[in-house]
């Protein structure tokens, strides 16, 4: 009964107060303080990024709009204040004259003399010296040629044998006894599968530019023909490239096509 009674007195007395030392009171504010001026850093951060962040947008911004407007007056940058007249400087300041190089032959020279008078005033011209002038031209020529093919007949087995030159594209006669020289047809190959012209434009620099009337049709099967020959070597090719420890790919573009089977 004492020590319930004592329970009960210790219960209703005031909890007793506990005294933290200076020490680890201080400790506790310079953490605190450390932990303020950490976070106004940590902000301070912050908002250094976000104009960061803001700036670099408006950069970017700006360089998109400035790459679509090329022409004048929406160009690139800011205009001069005083900008200088475009061209060439007149007088002293224009700068080294370039000129074409000079040909090293002459396939033709023509004389051109002096007008018999002067076209100014009528009066009497004297000769002083000569000046030279080049001109580089492409002769429009296309070369004909026609093969007297002599045909004859075997002895021996009876079958037909006809002789063959070294210009001749083939052999065939009466309905394809007109084909295109090696010189043209090389040509057409390079127009057609090397630079990726199609078969009428090929056909118009042909005609255009050396008088050569040729259809699409005879175009497509002249590069046929062309890459049946020229399948040994594509074969050739293809092998030794995939025996070939290293290859560099140039892809060409879709309308270059493939010689060995005369796609455009």
């Amino acid at each position: 009964m004492r020590a319930a009674g004592g329970g009960q007195e210790r219960r209703g007395q005031p909890d007793p107060i506990e005294f933290v030392p200076k020490q680890e009171l201080e400790e506790a504010e310079r953490r605190i303080e450390r932990q303020h001026r950490e976070i106004e850093r940590q902000q301070r951060e912050i908002e250094r990024l976000q104009q960061e962040n803001e700036r670099l947008r408006q950069e970017l911004e700006a360089a998109l709009r400035a790459g679509k407007r090329q022409a004048a007056p929406h160009s690139r940058g800011t205009t001069k204040d005083h900008p200088q007249r475009p061209g060439r400087k007149p007088g002293r300041d224009y700068g080294k004259h370039a000129c074409r190089r000079i040909p090293s032959r002459a396939d033709e020279i023509i004389p051109v003399p002096l007008p018999p008078q002067c076209p100014h005033c009528g009066g009497e011209v004297e000769f002083q010296r000569h000046e030279s002038q080049y001109q580089e031209e492409i002769v429009r020529r296309t070369v004909v040629r026609r093969f007297d093919i002599a045909v004859g007949c075997c002895r021996g087995c009876g079958r037909r044998v006809q002789g063959r030159h070294r210009l001749q594209t083939s052999d065939a006669v009466g309905v394809g006894a007109v084909q295109l020289g090696p010189e043209a047809l090389t040509l057409a190959a390079i127009l057609n599968k090397q630079m990726g012209l199609s078969l009428g434009h090929t056909q118009q620099v042909l005609a255009y530019g050396f008088g050569l009337e040729v259809s699409c049709g005879g175009l497509y099967r002249a590069l046929a023909r062309l890459a049946r020959r020229a399948a040994p070597t594509y074969d050739g090719l293809v092998k030794a490239t995939r025996q070939a420890g290293v290859n560099v790919p140039d892809e060409p573009g879709g309308e270059s096509g493939d010689i060995r089977n005369g796609c455009m």
